[in-house]
């Protein structure tokens, strides 16, 4: 769950919110962005490596308007400030749209592409699973339109719907003070604050040497936490006519990419367009007439021109830092004007004039230099998702579109499960270049103009019933355990579905109606009793009826404002934390995915529930969370899932300094899994493929960042002792959840739902090394209430036999099951795998 204010520091510990399964309000660490200490910043440095020499052929160092200063180490050094670098600088960010026009080309080969104004106009190919809406009318009369949200649309200049959950989001929320992480840069508007202080856009990447670690666990020795310092003013692209007034607005915000605008007042054109896609090489700025001003809180230590150029058209200066580290710039004018630097001191360095064009700064990792030459020129605009399957075998495409130097091939850097599942051709584009992400490992260069990634082994054969990924689905049961199981399943079915589920959060109330359903289906697949499932279904459809109606405590509403369907308990209580932050867009896929879940399973039971209603209803959901295209005008596509990322994030309409996050991983994995069944029910084979493919990304995904066996060499080696993430937000990872630090929290929230996908994400090898890691000799047995179930739960895909044990005893007390979860489910599954 999602917190609404976030106090970040690296020592102190803050009270969260109240727990999902009941648990009492605890304590979370919440980390910030002290600054590192002079030792910390020594052992951060690394010198110039002689592939990078400030002195080689074809280079000359930049003047300086004090050029009585001198170095011993340097040729021509900055003028020193009386200041010292820092690497820490504080943190201040804003919003940023990208250009409205193209920049005409200085010679032949500059071709620019047409502006980014309008992704509704992608086409998409027949075969394409991305390309058909799941709707494209309104949302159901039920649903009230609510013109006004809680949340402003801080500096918004493109319509509704608005992805509220996507990296961009700090730019246009609150103060427009937190940093984006684009992957492997993080930027932020400076705000005139900082070591240097500027107005522009600052960059920053961070190394795993910089890394910042919690205490260790006695019980482990794996840091509690891990995180990247952040306000590290590496460079700021800024203009000379920037200041106090500036207001910083976005635009073109598609599912990947966003364009960030800095205007010199409120009344003013942008002077600088910065175009955000993640994983971009560069970070890009499209001068529109101001003064180019470059600064640095780490300090320029040599700035040399080359003499030549990476291109025609093209100048480039490479700027060595105080800390070690060489970034290059590119800079190409509009009209085959020139552009020179000088060196106003460590801190700064600006243009002579006004200039119309684009300015790019990439960081050399080393060894790319070449690599980042040939690729200057040509920046991302947006990114086309398509996809599709053939028999277990799905394939997803990210195409690039581009503008600059359109003859030039881009430069942009992979993530470790992209890399290990690009297809032939694309392999064949990586680079030697890498850089380090801040919680995804070590991102790879990749020269091309698209990528293409293949998932050989989806899940298309999983059904409702108890499912292995080698045996597939396993859905007959001894008569002994049916007949063991059945008088649970009685007892069960007879409770009240209406009102377990008439509560005042659409979390809870989905869970209870997924529980439910889980139990009509076991009754009428696995345990053969059709007039039991039939009788728990009448009163599951009358439950399920009270939200299909939206007459429940809460009813939804529809917000034009973001475009999307929110809880109203935000509007009616005046409490922003209500439900979660539903209304704020925390959650959603988790909340709906129950929902959908549940009506999966109605619909396959009893077809002649597939009303246009009903199936609105639930379809409506379905967009909220998963719209594929932007056909759909009233939902941004894809708000929880992450394509670039390969899982969600739950993370909503709240400014935080360490980006978007997303605590359970395995209620991820539910949505995708609920999304599938729900297109297998209502027969939209796009949709069914779609969740195939969501969940085999998610099922590679989690076990790099999110589940960690000894072998894992994504995360920190100091960090993967934990097994989980705890809550992975995109700059750190912390070990720990928003509602209690026991470790049952802490593991299980990564465990529910027990579900047919969860041997697919939880493979067995990290189920065995967690058990023995936290819950074997008999420490599963001191956990009470619900999480002791979610944890036997859990070891029923490793070890059924002995969870069948657990759940057969005789003095089994039921509050050791969560509110979401049933003994008859948990019984079928262990049953299934005996």
């Amino acid at each position: 769950m999602m917190r609404s204010s976030w106090i970040l520091t690296l020592l102190q510990v803050y009270p969260s919110l109240a727990a999902r399964l009941g648990a009492s309000n605890s304590d979370i660490k919440q980390h910030s962005q002290d600054i590192l200490s002079a030792r910390q910043f020594r052992e951060s440095y690394s010198p110039i490596s002689t592939s990078q020499d400030p002195y080689r052929e074809g280079y000359q160092p930049v003047s300086t308007v004090n050029s009585s200063v001198t170095s011993a180490d340097l040729q021509v050094s900055p003028t020193e400030s009386s200041f010292q670098p820092n690497i820490t600088g504080s943190v201040s960010t804003g919003d940023i749209p990208i250009q409205s026009s193209p920049v005409p080309s200085p010679t032949p080969n500059l071709v620019p592409s047409e502006p980014e104004e309008n992704q509704s106009s992608t086409t998409m190919s027949p075969t394409d699973i991305f390309g058909t809406p799941i709707a494209t009318g309104p949302p159901p009369k039920s649903f009230v339109v609510q013109k006004n949200h809680p949340v402003p649309r801080t500096g918004i200049s493109s319509p509704a719907p608005i992805g509220t959950n996507k990296f961009y989001a700090n730019f246009f929320l609150s103060k427009q003070s937190a940093p984006t992480y684009v992957h492997p840069y993080s930027v932020l508007w400076a705000k005139g604050q900082g070591i240097s202080p500027s107005w522009g856009l600052t960059i920053s990447h961070v190394e795993a040497s910089q890394i910042v670690y919690g205490d260790k666990s006695p019980e482990t020795g794996a840091a509690k936490y891990f995180l990247n310092p952040t306000g590290i003013q590496s460079l700021s692209l800024s203009a000379l006519e920037l200041g106090n007034n500036t207001i910083l607005t976005t635009d073109n915000l598609s599912s990947h990419s966003a364009n960030v605008n800095l205007h010199a007042n409120s009344t003013a054109k942008p002077l600088i367009t910065f175009p955000l896609v993640q994983g971009m090489g560069f970070v890009t700025a499209v001068y529109k007439g101001g003064t180019p001003v470059i600064n640095t809180g780490i300090f320029f230590k040599t700035v040399t021109k080359s003499l030549k150029g990476p291109k025609p058209g093209v100048t480039k200066y490479t700027l060595y830092l105080e800390d070690g580290k060489v970034w290059h710039l590119y800079a190409y004018a509009a009209k085959n004007d020139t552009f020179d630097l000088t060196v106003v001191n460590n801190q700064m360095a600006k243009a002579a004039k006004p200039f119309d064009g684009v300015i790019q700064v990439a960081k050399d990792p080393g060894n790319a230099e070449t690599i980042i030459d040939a690729a200057s020129g040509a920046y991302p605009v947006n990114v086309t998702l398509s996809g599709s399957i053939s028999g277990s075998k799905g394939t997803y495409t990210f195409t690039f579109r581009k503008a600059g130097i359109l003859n030039a091939t881009l430069l942009m850097y992979a993530l470790p499960h992209h890399v290990d599942s690009f297809d032939d051709a694309t392999h064949k584009s990586i680079t030697p270049a890498r850089l380090q992400t801040t919680t995804k490992g070590m991102a790879v260069g990749v020269v091309a103009d698209s990528w293409t990634m293949v998932e050989p082994h989806m899940p298309v054969s999983m059904g409702f019933a108890p499912w292995d990924p080698v045996d597939g689905e396993k859905k007959v049961l001894k008569d002994s355990e049916i007949n063991a199981i059945t008088p649970v399943a009685v007892n069960e079915i007879s409770q009240d579905a209406v009102q377990q589920s008439n509560q005042s959060s659409m979390y809870f109330s989905g869970k209870a109606l997924a529980k439910f359903a889980g139990i009509c289906f076991t009754a009428n697949d696995l345990l053969k009793n059709k007039s039991l499932a039939q009788t728990g279904l009448k009163n599951l459809k009358v439950a399920f009826s009270l939200f299909s109606n939206n007459t429940q405590q809460y009813p939804l509403y529809y917000d034009s404002a973001w475009g999307g369907v929110v809880s109203s308990a935000t509007y009616l209580t005046g409490s922003d934390g209500a439900d979660f932050g539903n209304t704020y867009y925390n959650d959603h896929h988790f909340h709906y995915g129950y929902f959908i879940y549940a009506a999966a399973i109605i619909g396959y039971l009893d077809p002649s529930w597939l009303t246009k209603g009903n199936v609105d209803y639930v379809n409506t959901l379905v967009r909220d969370v998963a719209n594929p295209t932007p056909l759909d005008k009233y939902f941004p596509i894809s708000r929880n899932f992450d394509w670039y990322h390969g899982h969600s994030w739950a993370h909503g309409l709240y400014e935080t300094a360490d980006g978007k996050d997303q605590e359970s991983s395995s209620e991820d994995a539910m949505h995708a899994y609920a999304i599938k069944m729900w297109g297998k029910t209502i027969k939209d084979a796009n949709m069914e493929a779609r969740g195939n493919l969501m969940l085999a990304i998610i099922a590679r995904s989690l076990n790099r960042y999110y589940l960690y066996t000894e072998d894992n060499t994504v995360q920190p080696p100091e960090f993967v002792g934990n097994r989980v993430a705890g809550i992975l937000f995109e700059n750190k990872c912390d070990h720990t959840t928003y509602f209690g630090s026991n470790i049952e929290y802490i593991q299980g929230i990564h465990m529910i739902p027990l579900l047919p996908s969860t041997k697919l994400t939880r493979p067995a090898n990290f189920v065995k090394q967690e058990w023995a890691t936290y819950f074997d000799k008999g420490r599963a047995d001191n956990v009470e209430n619900g999480w002791k179930g979610i944890l036997y739960g859990n070891l029923a895909t490793i070890d059924p036999q002995t969870a069948w044990n657990f759940f057969t005893r005789k003095d089994f007390n039921p509050s050791w099951l969560d509110g979401g979860a049933s003994l008859t489910w948990y019984l079928a599954y262990c049953a299934a795998f005996i």
